[in-house]
Formats: C-alpha cells, structure tokens, sequence
C-alpha cells in the first residue's frame, strides 16, 4: 500500500452498512439542490470539509454591495428588530422582505460568503426551479440574491456561528456567535439543513491535506478541472453533472459507481453514458497514491471480481452525498421534528418570537424547494414585523403599489 492507502478495502465492502453510499440512501437523507444529505445527531459526524472561505467577517470593501453594513466587533449595544441566521437565498430573501417592511435587520452566517449551500455546493450547476428563470446557474442566481437582500441595508456578520439563544427579561433575544454576542427583538432562523460536511473515504483522515487541490467534493471553478485526469466517483445527478460538464475541459474522466443502478435522472445517465466519459459500474476506490499535494494514482477495485485497476489519475471529484447537522440549534428549547425545526402556518417556531424559514424548517406538506423557502421568508418577515408592533398590518400591500 502507499503512504495513502487506508486499511485494507478502505472499510467499504459492499455487504457492511457502513458503505457510504449505502448509508446515504438511510431515512433522514435530504436533498440540496441535487445533493444527497443525511442528517445526523453526532455533532463530529460533520466536521468541515474542504474549506474555501474567510474565517472573519469580510470587510465591506472587499464585498461590493453598496449599503452594507459590518457591525463593530463585540458590541451588543444595537437591539435590531430582526435578526437572520442564515446568508442563502432564505435568508437574503427574508432580509429584504423585513426591510421593506422597515425593520432593522442583521444577518449572521457561519461561512465566509453569502449565498449559502447554493455558493458552497453547487455555484457552477443550473437551477431550473426558480420563477422567472428558465435555467440559470447558481452563482449568477446567488448575485441576484444577494442584491436584493442586500438593498435596504441590513448588518451583516460572515464567518460566526451561532452557538446560543436566550430570551432576556426585556423579552429581547441575546444570540451568542463563536466570537461575539447580538441582540435583537425577533429571529428567523434561515439556517438550511444545517451545518453540512461531505462524506469522505472512511478511515482517510491523511487525504483531508489534498482538499481543495486534487481532491474535491464539490466543484466551484470549471477551470480548477482543466487539462486534468479525473475520476468522479458517485452515482447521483451530482456525479453525472459534473460528468458531462467537465468533459469539454479534462483531459479526460473515469466515473466509478458502486452499483449499475443509479440515483441521477435517467436523461442524465443517458447524456454520460454516451459521452466519452469511462464509466465503470461495481466499482469502489480502494486507496489513493499521493505525496507533495498531488494525487498519483488511484487505485479501484470491481465489487464482483475483485479484480483491482490502478488509475493514471490526478485529480478527484467524491460526490457520496453530504451530512448535516443542526447542532447548538437543538439545544435552543425549539421543537424539533424529523431534524428540523417545526412551525406552524406563520412560520412561528415553539417559542414566540423566532421564526424560520426554508429547508430547515417542518410541517406538513413540507417542500424542500427554494421557491418555498423564499414564500416562507416572507410569511416570517411580515410576522416578525407584527410581533414587534401588533398595530401592524400583517399583509403590508403588494410591493408593485409602492412608489421607488
């Protein structure tokens, strides 16, 4: 075995449960855009894979969106009127809609970047779900997004997380962050499906080194890929996405799945396995030859046979779903159900006061759609709005009736 090679078969026969795409297909798996994700209750179950975001808050030069504002480190003094857990479509939707209904308005998000799981997982894929869009690619979908949420002016604070919620006796919320501590009138937790990692090869933690250069999870930049000898290993419409999107630009692709049956759409199937792409079925990886944050080989194996091949390959696209975890979130006194938040027709969560909004959210009749996240954010923008002043109307207007 090289330097790289994990136990032998790398823990991923087909018959034990532990196989990874196997555990994938568990109750309790969601869906982003097309990503497969479990959830899970082991917070070290999703530690962070493949980072490529800032650590502290962005400076507002450097993210070109005029009226936005970053709050000044440690202060608590500002009480705003809506505070927004989650920076993707959601939640950028739900901060426009309760600054057009003129609340302040602050948004906190774990990763360096607005956008969310759509910027993270799947910038360079077309969304065909979203009105007013035919197709249009996540990132460009994402700068809309962020203009629109953005326009009123709200607080934005990249690179926290959100650890605790407490009610004070003011009836104020004090939300504590890995690094400092905000307060506000109302919530609207937009977190998705939580925290999110990639499943990995088991047993393989010296391959985490390789994240980012020759090992991937998901694909962020085409032209990282160029010119290059690449195995995709999955079976889903991830898989056979990057497939075909890759295949102009690589030198050329291997994709290996465990089984012949697939869970991409069949016109996806069709479209790879009648491209140039290599596609194996029975096949897993059984380790990976690397040295100098470079991939040498790779070597696979035929589930039936037995038989081994090594690849002459440099570069390593792994789509076996994701896992996500609420996290500190469960621990807030919120009601929980099937490992999401439960709400009831306002978006009003157990405890008055905190909303949510779009994926992380359940109730019957739930839909993991981002046209359904974005009606929620506004049914929990206009009810933080009328918490704060019962006065209020509810229903504001239709927003074609205000004047610009």
């Amino acid at each position: 075995m090289s330097e790289a090679t994990p136990p032998e078969n790398n823990g991923r026969n087909t018959e034990n449960s532990s196989s990874l795409e196997a555990a994938a297909e568990h109750n309790g798996e969601a869906l982003i855009g097309d990503a497969h994700v479990q959830a899970t209750d082991d917070i070290e179950a999703a530690p962070p894979g493949q980072a490529e975001t800032h650590q502290e808050p962005i400076h507002a030069e450097d993210y070109p969106k005029e009226g936005m504002h970053i709050p000044h480190p440690g202060s608590v003094d500002a009480v705003f009127d809506c505070t927004i857990i989650g920076g993707g479509p959601t939640g950028l939707y739900a901060a426009f809609y309760a600054g057009m209904r003129e609340m302040s308005v602050k948004i906190i998000d774990s990763l360096g970047e607005l956008g969310g799981q759509v910027s993270a997982l799947y910038p360079e894929k077309f969304i065909f779900d979203v009105a007013g869009f035919p197709k249009i690619k996540g990132k460009d979908f994402i700068v809309g997004c962020v203009e629109q949420g953005l326009q009123f002016g709200p607080t934005v604070c990249l690179g926290e997380k959100v650890e605790g919620l407490e009610k004070q006796a003011d009836g104020t919320f004090l939300l504590t962050t890995d690094k400092y501590q905000h307060r506000t009138k109302t919530v609207i937790i937009a977190a998705g499906v939580g925290a999110f990692a990639p499943r990995k090869l088991p047993d393989a933690p010296e391959l985490d080194a390789l994240e980012g250069e020759c090992l991937f999870y998901f694909v962020k930049d085409l032209e990282t890929f160029r010119n290059k000898k690449l195995l995709i290993v999955g079976g889903g419409d991830s898989a056979m996405d990057w497939a075909m999107g890759l295949e102009p630009i690589a030198e050329n692709i291997t994709l290996i799945h465990r089984r012949d049956k697939w869970r991409a759409h069949e016109d996806s199937v069709n479209k790879v396995l009648r491209s140039s792409v290599d596609v194996r079925v029975f096949h897993e990886v059984k380790n990976v030859e690397h040295g100098n944050n470079a991939i040498k080989s790779v070597t696979i194996f035929n589930n039936k046979t037995k038989e081994e091949t090594t690849l002459d390959i440099d570069t390593l696209v792994m789509c076996l779903g994701f896992i996500a975890n609420l996290g500190p979130i469960r621990s807030w006194g919120l009601e929980i159900v099937e490992g999401g938040i439960a709400v009831d027709s306002t978006m009003a969560t157990s405890i008055p006061g905190v909303y949510a909004a779009g994926d992380v959210v359940r109730y019957n009749g739930k839909l993991n759609l981002i046209a359904t996240g974005f009606g929620e954010a506004a049914i929990a923008a206009n009810y933080c709005k009328n918490f704060i002043d019962p006065t209020s109307r509810i229903f504001p207007g239709h927003s074609s009736e205000k004047s610009e």
